[in-house]
């Protein structure tokens, strides 16, 4: 079970990491065989079902997308929880609003994340 306080400290180390532009730190919060999905995954012509598994496809999914967003900065809003479950609400690129849904295994790994933008 994820604590207040867990789902607290991940969020900020998680938008810490992406703020630093340290790819292997973001991905370092994730198992190896996770799974993510993400509108943008299909914007950028990556996958059209907008899905992707596994640590190397989708580090280089976001590889690409700092080195395409070099300015990109997150700035942390709220941070939700529930038993395996915590949610980010942040301003993403060109302060659009973002929402990360992230299912943790019993290590606080993410397996499975979902990215929700407006």
């Amino acid at each position: 079970m994820i604590t207040r306080q867990q789902a607290l400290d991940f969020a900020h180390e998680w938008v810490s990491a992406w703020n630093a532009h340290d790819l292997d730190r973001v991905l370092s919060h994730y198992t190896d065989d996770f799974e993510m999905s993400s509108p943008f995954i299909v914007a950028m012509g990556i996958e059209p079902s907008g899905t992707l598994k596994g640590k190397d496809k989708v580090g280089d999914y976001w590889r690409k997308a700092m080195v395409k967003y070099p300015d990109l900065h997150f700035g942390l809003i709220e941070t939700f929880s529930c038993v395996n479950t915590i949610i980010i609400y942040y301003t993403s690129i060109a302060g659009k609003k973002a929402a990360e849904f992230f299912t943790l295994n019993e290590e606080g790994k993410v397996y499975k994340a979902m990215g929700h933008y407006d």
